[in-house]
This record gives structure tokens, C-alpha cells and sequence, in this order.
């Protein structure tokens, strides 16, 4: 077992059998730290709201919390709905496969709610580009890499991205499962007088627009069948 403030995670012992189910209830006894199993939580669900300023939780249901109240409230509340529990083979650094169970109940509920604050503030274009660069910067930090170059040049992009990922996000906590039930944002950029389809088109978003805009990306595709139908 090894804690810190994020998660819990357990290795080796039983564990080191991939086919050993550790969400068998007969052993609720062994990974139940931090969390309930999925069966042993409430039959209720349970709403939270998280606060975002800048892509920083500020507060969990209204009240404001710094970043270690926000991990406490959150692994709390979590872990007594079950949720953030994950069982998985991941690969270490030094080359071989390791089976590890991990509980993070308030990074699982942490994680959701931030993607859902980006997917109503921030832009499509920077949003692929971060993701993109994710799969590095997660491989940085899973590798010990924290304080270099390379990671500080990539947080550049990521705090860059950040600025405008702020208002609140709903989820519902049931039986390990989080759900989002709402999202609000005053730097939204959903606006519902363009993404209607129910508005006068003169005064709102076109349909038709898309049909030029569809026979353009068609046309390489059309001219490559043409070239290629003749062999």
C-alpha cells in the first residue's frame, strides 16, 4: 500500500495474479480505504457543485476551500459513493507490466468536473492541442520528471489554456459512477442563440451554410475516387 494526499494504490501479493477479481466482495476488506465498493454505496445520490476560477476548484458546494480542503471534501465524499476506483495493468518506466488497484475518489470527481468546465469554455482548437501534448506531460510526471525542462515548457501551454476555465459544475455521485447534471459558465462560450435549430436561420445559425462548406472538404476525396476508379 502507498498513500499520499491524491489516491491510494495497492500492488503486488494477491495482486500480482491478473485474473484475481478485486471487486469480488468477499474482499471489500482489502481495497476500501479511502472508498465504499460500488454495492456497498448508498442507494441515494448525491449532487456536487465545484466552483472553478482559472482551472483551479475553489470551493465545493459554495463553500470556499483551498486545494488541500478540496482534495479532503472531495476524497470523502467520493469515496462514500464508491467512485475513482480503478484496477488496471499499467507499464513501469524500467520496462516490465505491473498490476496495481488504485482508489481516488477525489481525483476521479476532480478530473470529470474540470473537462466538463473546459468543454463549455475552452476553445476546440486549444483544447486538442492540450490534449495532444497530455500523453507526454502524463508520461513526465509518471517517470519522475517533475522539475524539468521539458515539463515546465509544457505547463506553459497548459496554465495558457487555463485562463478561461472558470464557473460551476453540477455532478451526480451514484454507486461509483459520476455524472454531470448541469454546467455554468460567465466566460461560456456555448451560446444557444447559434447552436438552435429551432430559430429563424436569418437570424441565427444557417444549416444551409454547410452545404458549401461539406462539398469543399468532399472535393480531394471525389478527385482521388476518380484517379483511383480508372486502375
Amino acid at each position: 500500500m502507498d498513500r499520499n494526499l491524491l489516491h491510494i494504490s495497492y500492488e503486488a501479493g494477491i495482486l500480482e495474479d491478473p485474473w484475481f477479481d478485486s471487486y469480488d466482495l468477499k474482499n471489500r476488506n482489502y481495497f476500501t480505504t479511502l472508498s465504499v465498493l460500488p454495492e456497498d454505496a448508498p442507494n441515494k445520490p448525491e449532487f456536487v457543485e465545484l466552483d472553478f476560477v482559472k482551472g483551479d476548484c475553489v470551493a465545493v458546494n459554495g463553500k470556499k476551500l483551498n486545494p488541500l480542503g478540496v482534495m479532503k471534501t472531495l476524497n470523502k465524499i467520493g469515496g462514500k459513493h464508491g467512485v475513482g476506483r480503478v484496477d488496471m495493468v499499467e507499464n513501469r518506466f524500467v520496462g516490465m507490466k505491473s498490476r496495481g488497484v488504485y482508489e481516488t475518489p477525489g481525483g476521479a470527481i476532480l478530473h470529470f468536473a474540470h473537462r466538463q468546465m473546459e468543454s463549455l469554455t475552452m476553445d476546440r482548437e486549444v483544447m486538442h492541442q492540450r490534449d495532444a501534448l497530455i500523453p507526454k506531460y502524463a508520461e513526465l510526471v509518471y517517470n519522475g520528471f517533475w522539475y524539468a525542462p521539458e515539463r515546465l515548457a509544457l505547463q506553459a501551454y497548459v496554465t495558457e489554456s487555463q485562463k478561461n476555465v472558470t464557473g460551476t459544475v453540477r455532478v451526480k455521485l451514484y454507486k461509483g459512477n459520476i455524472m454531470v447534471s448541469g454546467r455554468k459558465s460567465p466566460v461560456s462560450l456555448y451560446n444557444p442563440h447559434i447552436a438552435t435549430m429551432e430559430a429563424d436561420p436569418t437570424k441565427a445559425y444557417n444549416q444551409d451554410d454547410a452545404t458549401g462548406f461539406i462539398r469543399l472538404n468532399a472535393l480531394r476525396l471525389k478527385v482521388a475516387a476518380k484517379v483511383h476508379g480508372k486502375k
